[in-house]
């Protein structure tokens, strides 16, 4: 039997919900989003309105996400090799542990349910998201994708 998951909260959504950022703010980072593309959490930090650190709070919080600091992390190169690079950037998440068949993955936006459905779908594995700031994703991904 497989389950649905179901749709929850969007991110700029539930920074409303927090008094994090205005209606305002949310309208013009997602009117930016449209024409840019780009992550929006990312782009609502580009903006100042908010930083990393309370959106990866508020995820934290709000939904139960563990939070995953990247910086002292060593991710297996094995692991690595089941999310291709392109697909990690695309996301903002990297692959940090495998056990079983269930896949963790550390990610900006864990509420990307596409993402988290397309790594699944990739890897044939279960995920557990954590929750990571995007400069840590980033910084990871180039450390370890670049530094093969």
């Amino acid at each position: 039997m497989t389950f649905k998951r179901q749709p929850i909260k969007q991110l700029g959504e539930l920074l409303l919900s927090m008094a994090l950022i205005t209606r305002e703010q949310l309208e013009q980072a997602l009117a930016l989003q449209k024409t840019k593309g780009g992550l929006l959490g990312q782009i609502l930090v580009d903006l100042g309105y908010v930083t990393e650190d309370q959106i990866a709070q508020s995820l934290t919080a709000q939904y139960g996400f563990p939070y995953l600091p990247l910086r002292n992390y060593e991710v297996d190169a094995e692991v690595l090799k089941l999310i291709p690079e392109n697909v990690a950037k695309q996301y903002c998440l990297i692959p940090v542990d495998l056990i079983g068949q269930t896949i963790t993955i550390a990610m900006a936006n864990p509420l990307n349910t596409q993402a988290i459905e397309d790594v699944e779908l990739m890897t044939k594995c279960k995920v557990q998201a954590f929750v990571s700031t995007a400069s840590d994703v980033n910084g990871a991904i180039v450390k370890y994708y670049n530094g093969k």
